[in-house]
């Protein structure tokens, strides 16, 4: 395990968009992180960090003095600029998906790691997408990407989609009851679409039954999590089965759930509500400045979790489960909720750098 005894430095690329604000958030006092670059399109490109994100920023509180005087680069005129100034960098970009599957292969092929909240690699055949506390052993597959593409020191590993982060782990601490058959509605927060209510009007007393991509996501990305290494190879999972709706909702942070379940065992619900709450996280050990402990929460009240008041749980790390009920369809029904912005975006990709840190595979320059 690698010894985390100065401050490592890190790139953001996509810097000046929601999730990459949310990042600049969650870093400005980070224990073992301290952002040295910051880069995104050629529009911002040479503005201070203050005059290109000006009537845009979204976090709570001002933006940090020292990020706010930095140079924006330019994220692919400016690569050699950003490798000699970081050891690895997140990437919250926000463009076509081919565009961004070269810039992230670029970066590590300039012997960069790469940590992204995107998409355009979630599927790649090489590429792991990692959920900490449920798959850190698809790690291992960074070695076969390294042999594959030609390089040294680089990587690119991905998070998943955020709409899946609050009911995989659940499933996962259920798998010793045989998931099989999964519908899942997802009640998704406004800031998933980079959109606050000030920018977006007519989500106020509003709901939209689509979310252009999303529900593909939802029901696809849980097998390569689930999936087993063989020879090299991710092999996927092919159960549970999941059917998903996606729809966004008049709420400005927090994704919930509604999931109903059928196993092929008959759990009682003392069993299921256990298997939260001894859910053995391989976390714990590390300790992992963003890992949330607990990870799982079960709430005995009806009318919990809430978004308002639940989506901040273990700093917006924690996954709020409660209503765990009988469904007369399928067996078992519950609701969870996560927040999209933290867990889901730019905080899940925090807590898998950490995990990376320690495993070795980034290397401190």
């Amino acid at each position: 395990m690698a010894q985390v005894d100065i401050k490592i430095p890190v790139g953001i690329l996509g810097a000046t968009g929601m999730v990459g604000q949310r990042f600049i958030c969650l870093l400005q006092n980070h224990p073992w992180f301290e952002i040295t670059a910051v880069a995104a399109s050629q529009r911002s490109a040479g503005k201070t960090y203050m005059g290109a994100v000006a009537g845009r920023w979204t976090g709570a509180g001002p933006i940090p003095k020292k990020i706010a005087a930095m140079k924006v680069y330019d994220v692919q005129k400016d690569l050699k600029t950003i490798a000699a100034k970081a050891s690895f960098v997140f990437c919250a970009l926000d463009a076509d998906k081919q565009l961004i599957k070269k810039i992230e292969e670029d970066y590590a092929a300039a012997d960069l790691g790469v940590v992204s909240n995107n998409s355009a690699h979630r599927l790649s055949a090489d590429v792991p997408m990692v959920m900490p506390e449920i798959n850190p052993k698809h790690l291992e597959m960074i070695e076969v990407q390294r042999q594959k593409r030609g390089w040294n020191k680089g990587f690119i590993v991905v998070k998943p989609n955020c709409s899946i982060q609050c009911y995989v782990p659940l499933v996962t601490a259920w798998k010793k009851f045989g998931p099989q058959k999964i519908i899942v509605s997802t009640y998704q927060a406004i800031s998933g679409a980079g959109k606050t209510f000030a920018s977006w009007p007519e989500m106020v007393d509003n709901a939209i039954p689509y979310i252009g991509g999303e529900e593909e996501k939802s029901e696809t990305e849980p097998s390569k999590i689930w999936a087993k290494i063989e020879n090299g190879k991710f092999k996927l999972a092919t159960r549970p089965q999941i059917s998903a709706s996606c729809i966004r909702v008049p709420v400005s942070d927090g994704h919930m759930a509604a999931i109903n379940i059928r196993f092929s065992k008959k759990p009682t619900q003392a069993q299921l509500i256990k298997a939260l709450t001894d859910f053995p996280n391989p976390l714990d050990r590390l300790k992992l400045p963003s890992a949330p402990k607990p990870f799982l929460i079960y709430f005995e009240q009806d009318d919990r979790p809430q978004t308002r008041l639940d989506r901040d749980l273990g700093n917006g790390m924690a996954i709020a489960v409660g209503r765990l009920r009988q469904d007369p369809v399928l067996g078992w029904k519950c609701v969870a909720l996560s927040h999209n912005t933290v867990r889901g975006a730019a905080g899940g990709s925090i807590l898998t750098a950490e995990l990376l840190l320690k495993k070795g595979y980034i290397k401190i320059k």
